[in-house]
């Protein structure tokens, strides 16, 4: 079956990425099988391939953390494996993780005032968002904090921003939701 995939994409720059847990005899069933564009397999100048503009763009909405799932269009459509290319956008210095201060806006206020429960801090019910984490960021440090809260968010590098600002064209290309 490898073979068979190979051969679909010979004339690709490189080889989409397939799922160990894909069924390819499925895949190459499909009449006529959806391959992924040998556009989408070129390295743009910068050396990242458009699905990693795609990540790129999720990042710079705020609110792709690293406990959300990555949409099949990663593999499917841009042939990457998305948490193996976040971790190279991260190492690449296109993108940072989030300390877990910086990431409270990921958790709601609910388990805010929970953590703070455990330090029997009095008051919460009176406390707006932004009173609850400075509270929250006076009774804990980051490393205590980094043991109770799991959930970190991703944000662009400028070096990110760059690469997005001369990727947008793969934006552009990516189907749009119709409301």
């Amino acid at each position: 079956m490898l073979n068979k995939l190979h051969e679909l994409y010979r004339d690709h720059p490189e080889m989409p990425y397939i799922s160990p847990e894909r069924d390819v005899e499925a895949f190459l069933k499909k009449v006529p099988v959806k391959l992924v564009s040998k556009l989408y397999m070129t390295r743009l100048e910068n050396g990242l391939l458009p699905g990693d503009i795609m990540i790129l763009w999720r990042v710079n909405f705020g609110t792709f953390t690293t406990e959300m799932p990555y949409s099949k269009y990663f593999e499917y459509t841009y042939g990457i494996d998305g948490p193996a290319r976040m971790k190279q956008l991260i190492k690449d210095g296109y993108v940072l993780l989030e300390s877990v201060f910086d990431s409270l806006d990921h958790i709601n206020s609910a388990q805010v005032k929970a953590l703070l429960k455990e330090k029997q801090v009095t008051g919460l019910s009176k406390m707006k968002r932004d009173e609850l984490d400075e509270t929250l960021k006076l009774h804990y440090t980051e490393d205590e904090l980094a043991n109770k809260i799991t959930i970190r968010g991703y944000c662009l590098t400028e070096k990110g921003k760059q690469a997005l600002k001369e990727g947008q064209w793969v934006v552009d290309k990516h189907p749009k939701k119709t409301f």
